[in-house]
This record gives structure tokens, C-alpha cells and sequence, in this order.
């Protein structure tokens, strides 16, 4: 009898054991659970970027909606500046193609982003230039938009991509500095084509860019924003975000600058989106103290509404047509685009 006893007493104890051990296995793994990173504790370094996880062409990642957030102008200065800790990624100058448009060599600047990796491949911003200037206005050394898209990347505020500072002109090179600005008017025309038929090509042929208009934009300036609207429209099929900042009359027939060769349109008016090429995003924007281009601004974005064509259209009290402008419009674009 006592040995029987002695026997269960010895049982129950190992039970005691075995029970001890499993709980104490069990609070290790969940703690190992709860210390785990996941994406919300994760850096934006560590995480994939957004436009991996895109679904159909006409929205962004799953549950964000650009036209849900509103832009704004008050980014401060240091995000315009050179910061300590900080690349900025690979800048390529004057990288050479052929352009049958153009029936010349054309040149662009290529921003590489940080951290850049060719066994990746990365969305593609096309960054078009005011009146005037080359494919080297935006995208060089130092140039605002350098910094502030490294500084945008760095923060998690944008996501690695490709920036080509491409250059409108668009005829043989060797008498680009003979021309009026009248007939550069209608050269910078002939980009339109050429970004779809020459540059685009290029660009995906020689560097590792994702294919498909959900990671493709354009977006400019001035001359170069009223050059982006019509190139964003002209191939709806390769551009899921469009920017247009101040653009210049000469999109579609305003009564703005009549009787100039800056009134001349390019389009009777938008091209008529369909449920499959309808832009991700569409933004414009212009300071209340813009000089020459709040009437045609407010005048697309109008026609545009009437069309039910989705925009986000702003009219931003105490910016004018400068670089300071410049530089808020492209920090949210960058903000929205391939999110």
C-alpha cells in the first residue's frame, strides 16, 4: 500500500513538472511574439515599399487615397537643405540618348535613389522644366528637389524611386540657342511625343524601372507643367499621376494671353479617360500671387470638374512663381505619388 502511495505521489510530481514547463514555454514565445517588429513598428527603411502592394491601375495601395489627404504648404526650410546623416542618393549628368522625335541626341539627369540596388526595380518620376531652361533645372547638385526628395526618403515620406530630369527641347541641339522663344513654344511641344515614344523606352530599357502607368508620373512647372499635363493625357495609358504646377495656358483654347503663341492649345480639350486609364492622381496648384497663370490654372481645373475627371486642384494664398513654390508643390506630389 505504501508503495502504491509512493508511486502516485512520484507521478503527480512529474506532472507538476511537465505542466510547469509548458507554461513557462508558452509566455516565452508570446513575448517573443510581442517583441517582434511588424510593419507598423518597423522604419519606413525596413518596410516594402507601397507600390509592391498595388492593386488595380486606378488606385493606390489598399487603403490609401491621395485625394483624401490634403496638400500642404508649409514645409519648412531645413527640407530644402543639406542634412548631416543623410544620402542622397546617385546623380547621373547628361546621360546621352537618341531621340527619332527630336532626329538629334537628347540629354537628362538621372537621381538615383538611396540605397539604390540595380536587382531591384523602382518606380519612375519624369520631372519636366520651366520655360527656358534644360533637363539639369531640377535634378543637379544640391538642387532643391534633390534635397528635398532625399530628405523625403530619409523621413519615410515618399518612396524609392527614380527621378529623370528630362529636357523639353526637342529639335537638333546645335541651334537650340538660336531659337526664339516663340518657335521654342512649339518645340517644347514635340516633348509630348517624345517622352512616350523615345525617352520612356530608354529609361525602361537601360535601368531597372517597374512597368506599368500605376508607376509612372510626370510633373512640372510652369511651361513644364502645362508640357506635363498634356504628356500625362497624351499617354494615359503610361501615366498613373500627373502634376501640374502654375501651368502656362497653351493645355486646351482659354481666353488667357489670346492671340499669342502661348494661348495656342495643344488639345480641343482633356482626353476623355476611361475606367481603365483614369489618373491615380491628378494635381495642380497655383500661388495667389502667381503673375500669369492663376486664370488658365482655375480654368483646367473647371473644365476638368465638368468633365468628371478627379482632381486636386489648389489655390494657395501668399506663393507666387518661384522656386519657394516650387518646392511645396513637389513635396506633395512626391508625398502621393506610388503610395
Amino acid at each position: 500500500m505504501k508503495k502504491t502511495i509512493l508511486i502516485w505521489m512520484a507521478l503527480l510530481m512529474i506532472g507538476a513538472l511537465l505542466l510547469t514547463s509548458c507554461s513557462q514555454k508558452t509566455g516565452t514565445d508570446q513575448a517573443s511574439t510581442a517583441d517582434s517588429p511588424t510593419a507598423a513598428s518597423q522604419s519606413p527603411a525596413d518596410t516594402q515599399p507601397a507600390a509592391e502592394t498595388k492593386g488595380a491601375a486606378q488606385t493606390g495601395t489598399e487603403g490609401f487615397d491621395p485625394y483624401a489627404v490634403a496638400n500642404r504648404y508649409d514645409v519648412g526650410a531645413e527640407m530644402f537643405q543639406r542634412q548631416d546623416g543623410v544620402d542622397y542618393g546617385t546623380l547621373l549628368k547628361d546621360v546621352t540618348y537618341y531621340s527619332t522625335v527630336a532626329g538629334d541626341n537628347k540629354q537628362i539627369n538621372i537621381l538615383l535613389p538611396a540605397g539604390y540596388d540595380a536587382s531591384q526595380t523602382y518606380p519612375v518620376t519624369y520631372v519636366f522644366h520651366g520655360f527656358g531652361a534644360d533637363h539639369t533645372a531640377h535634378i543637379h547638385e544640391d538642387s532643391y528637389l534633390v534635397l528635398l526628395y532625399g530628405n523625403m526618403l530619409h523621413q519615410g515620406l515618399t518612396v524609392p524611386q527614380i527621378l529623370v530630369g528630362m529636357d523639353m527641347y526637342t529639335d537638333k541641339l546645335s541651334d537650340k540657342e538660336s531659337k526664339s522663344d516663340e518657335e521654342l513654344r512649339y518645340i517644347y511641344d514635340k516633348a509630348i511625343e517624345e517622352t512616350g515614344v523615345d525617352l520612356m523606352p530608354y529609361i525602361e530599357a537601360n535601368y531597372p524601372v517597374k512597368k506599368g502607368r500605376e508607376y509612372a508620373a510626370v510633373g512640372g512647372v510652369s511651361e513644364g507643367g502645362a508640357k506635363s499635363l498634356c504628356t500625362g493625357f497624351r499617354w494615359l495609358d503610361k501615366f498613373g499621376y500627373i502634376g501640374g504646377f502654375a501651368p502656362d495656358t497653351g493645355v486646351i483654347p482659354t481666353e488667357y494671353f489670346k492671340g499669342t503663341f502661348w494661348n495656342t492649345p495643344v488639345f480641343e480639350t482633356f482626353p476623355q479617360p476611361t475606367a481603365e486609364n483614369t489618373p491615380i492622381y491628378l494635381y495642380l496648384t497655383v500661388g495667389s500671387k502667381d503673375p500669369w497663370n492663376i486664370d488658365c490654372t482655375l480654368y483646367y481645373r473647371d473644365v476638368l470638374n465638368q468633365m468628371n475627371i478627379k482632381n486636386q486642384t489648389d489655390y494657395v494664398e501668399g506663393y507666387g512663381h518661384d522656386a519657394d513654390f516650387w518646392g511645396q508643390s513637389y513635396y506633395n506630389f512626391l508625398a502621393k505619388v506610388f503610395r
